[in-house]
């Protein structure tokens, strides 16, 4: 079965840090650049980072830049965003998406 699945959110403090994970099966991340993207309810989909398929090379959006490190594990078939000086505009679902492949995401929510 071809899916992704994303894991790691949670509640934290502002200041706080999680790292998410999202893992693919039925299919291998090698070959594919990775993108995280976040939703909050009556809102559209934002775009937060993406890595490259055969280089590596990171984008970030500019409201998370510096804070947000995304990676990948080709070996694991895992990618990771690693969030870090939280703040709680950034709390919504975050989902991870390769080509037209979403995982069903994975609640993070940062209190003040």
């Amino acid at each position: 079965q071809v899916q992704l699945v994303e894991s790691g959110g949670g509640l934290v403090h502002t200041g706080g840090s999680l790292r998410l994970s999202c893992a693919a099966s039925g299919f291998t991340l090698d070959y594919h650049g990775i993108g995280w993207f976040r939703q909050v309810p009556g809102k559209e989909r934002e775009w937060v980072s993406c890595i490259s398929a055969s280089d590596g090379i990171t984008y970030y959006a500019d409201s998370v830049k510096g804070r947000f490190t995304i990676s990948r594990d080709n070996a694991k078939n895992t990618a990771y965003l690693q969030m870090n000086s939280l703040k709680p505009e950034n709390t919504a679902v975050y989902y991870c998406n390769v080509g037209s492949r979403w995982g069903q995401g994975t609640q993070v929510t940062v209190s003040s």
